[in-house]
């Protein structure tokens, strides 16, 4: 791999101010971005073609962590992306934001009421995988979280236990690799990974961050790097094969949350930051925020979640 590469970002593409940002999405077909406020229960969508000025906000009336695209088979179907949310996996109308769930792990309360579903991503096989975790609105996150599947056929599988917060996943370009961020720990975790099964195996460290920040989301570009958003570091860093660090994106603000490709475009997702200091002077002005920044390489492909039933 190249030497350290090193990009700097000091304004923002969308100031919009919102307050935990994720799950940035680029929906090709349409040539529309999205992502989602998990605390204000509310999922943004633009047009790249208009810009800025197209961005429409929708009530989802719950938290959601992540979305996908349907490989849609029917004209309802067309209507709803997928997503992650407060109490499971839900369909949700792109005109209006409703949602409606298709499977929930959990039928008491109390489990209801302290969870909340957060990042996730699709497999080539149409597989949806999503990590749960304590509500931080409820409870401060413990090894309670969960990752779970859900296939074609609509059942849910636990695959791991014992996680704190299950973040970014994804898969090396020979899909035999499965990527697992959980945030606290400061690690990326790799597994052995059956594609045509959707088994996993063989747990081990891909990358120990060695600093008390914690990556977060995170995108894989054609070469099968990993760029991971380090939360409270105001940083994405670019991660090779090896788990060795090789590029780092510099940003205005102390929480960062996800990065998502645009061509060779990295639009990236903040929180809200209460806090300025030394190194991050002006960071209550600019958390919260959209920023892009092009870095001259593109992203793996998106999968669409399958449904068979």
């Amino acid at each position: 791999m190249s030497s350290m590469q090193k990009w700097t970002v000091s304004e923002p593409y969308l100031p919009i101010s919102g307050t935990l940002l994720e799950g940035p999405f680029y929906d090709k077909s349409r040539n529309e971005f999205r992502f989602v406020d998990i605390w204000e229960q509310k999922l943004y969508a633009m047009d790249l073609a208009e810009g800025p000025e197209s961005l429409r906000v929708l009530d989802t009336s719950e938290a959601i962590g992540m979305t996908a695209n349907i490989a849609s088979v029917s004209e309802s179907q067309k209507e709803h992306i997928i997503a992650a949310a407060k109490h499971g996996f839900a369909l949700v109308n792109r005109n209006t934001g409703e949602l409606s769930y298709i499977a929930r792990p959990w039928d008491e309360p109390d489990k209801l009421k302290r969870m909340r579903f957060n990042d996730g991503a699709v497999d080539s096989k149409g597989r949806l995988w999503a990590g749960a975790m304590n509500d931080p609105k409820i409870k401060s996150p413990t090894n309670e979280g969960v990752l779970f599947r859900l296939d074609p056929d609509l059942k849910l599988n636990h695959m791991v236990e014992q996680l704190t917060i299950p973040n970014g996943i994804g898969w090396n370009l020979a899909n035999d690799t499965m990527y697992l961020t959980d945030s606290p720990t400061g690690r990326i975790f790799a597994f052995d990974f059956d594609e045509s099964t959707g088994e996993i195996s063989n747990r081990r460290v891909h990358f120990d961050l060695g600093e008390p920040k914690e990556p977060d989301g995170f995108a894989i570009d054609t070469e099968g790097c990993i760029w991971s958003a380090i939360y409270g570091a105001g940083k994405v860093i670019r991660i090779d094969t090896e788990g060795k660090v090789i590029g780092e994106i510099s940003l205005p603000t102390r929480n960062i949350t996800c990065p998502a490709f645009v061509g060779t475009e990295l639009f990236i997702t903040t929180a809200k930051d209460d806090t300025n200091d030394e190194q991050f002077p002006e960071s209550v002005r600019y958390g919260g925020h959209i920023y892009k920044v092009d870095v001259g390489i593109g992203g793996q492909p998106r999968h669409e979640f399958i449904i068979d039933k």
